[in-house]
């Protein structure tokens, strides 16, 4: 009989954001399941919930206390946290939360990273050195420069190969070598941690209509097309430069398994609207397993008791199915 696998490390994001409502609206939805988590974090924050919630010495002992309270690790604040009102002097704390929980997972003691939501903009006041989660987490890895952003949701998995730049960079960083190093990661990531035997991959065109044989932009000539060639070379199934218009459309994906696109908003803006309420970011290319709720801190309703837990809860069943593919290969 297989060892049972090990809690998931929750982390506790913007402590002014709804992470704690969600996080509290999670253990509630879930504590009479099969997967555990521990939070690091704050436990009265936690509690202002109405949850009960217990502090622990180690990850270890979650398993043991998850049906009647929510496990915390605890990390101490700087300041109070008050609901909507961020504050840079907790940035030391939110930072440590997701170094301990990379820290559990390498070493075996929990089976991956979930990430709530963290403001970028209260971390860049206290010096923060990355653009966000995903570079942060890969640094933290030792992979700098590998990670992948995959976002999924029941109907839809979309890769971005540019992420946290503006869009006038994105076209001047979009390279045939960056294509074909962000589709072999996901192409990799699909098999191990999805159960995935032969991933089917989209490829969408930078351009409108794919370029229109190039009469609307080369990019899918010069750039997209040589990345699809020498990935199929490796005997991956790509298919495309599809026009990015009408590969969303329900019978295109039923065609394939992510779909790769060049930029952050095209990948984002279908994800979102077929479904944000179930949509999960999960970083690849690292040695752990990470996902997070596909939404912000929310500061605008934060405190109010409003906060939807679904993203939250799709991201830590997303992230336990991941470690029990990975546990098997």
């Amino acid at each position: 009989m297989p060892e049972p696998m090990p809690p998931l490390a929750l982390t506790m994001g913007d402590p002014a954001g709804i992470g704690p409502e969600i996080t509290a609206g999670a253990w509630r939805a879930m504590r009479a399941g099969a997967t555990t988590f521990a939070v690091i974090g704050d436990a009265a924050l936690i509690a202002r919930s109405g949850v009960t919630v217990r502090e622990i010495g180690s990850i270890g002992e979650a398993a043991g206390v998850f049906a009647d309270a929510v496990p915390v690790l605890p990390v101490t604040l700087a300041a109070p946290a008050v609901a909507g009102q961020p504050d840079s002097r907790n940035a030391d704390a939110i930072t440590t939360s997701i170094a301990r929980a990379v820290e559990l997972a390498r070493h075996g003691h929990a089976a991956g990273v979930v990430t709530n939501p963290i403001s970028k903009i209260v971390l860049k006041k206290a010096g923060f050195a990355y653009p966000g989660h995903t570079e942060y987490l890969a640094a933290l890895c030792n992979v700098p420069g590998r990670e992948v952003m995959m976002l999924a949701c029941p109907e839809l998995r979309v890769v971005p190969i540019t992420i946290h730049v503006s869009l006038r960079c994105a076209l001047d960083e979009l390279t045939t070598e960056g294509i074909i190093a962000a589709t072999r990661t996901t192409h990799a990531a699909l098999m191990r941690d999805f159960g995935i035997a032969r991933p089917r991959i989209a490829m969408a065109g930078l351009n409108p209509h794919a370029g229109e044989g190039g009469t609307m932009g080369t990019e899918e000539q010069t750039i997209i097309i040589p990345a699809m060639e020498a990935l199929r070379a490796h005997g991956m199934d790509v298919s495309g430069p599809w026009p990015p218009d009408t590969m969303f459309t329900p019978p295109a994906r039923a065609r394939y398994d992510v779909a790769m696109c060049m930029y952050h908003d095209q990948a984002l803006i279908p994800l979102k609207t077929i479904d944000m309420t179930q949509g999960v970011n999960t970083t690849l290319g690292l040695p752990i397993i990470r996902t997070s709720p596909d939404h912000g801190t929310a500061f605008d309703i934060a405190g109010q008791g409003t906060a939807d837990p679904s993203s939250l809860v799709a991201a830590l069943r997303m992230a336990m199915q991941m470690a029990e593919y990975r546990n098997r290969s």
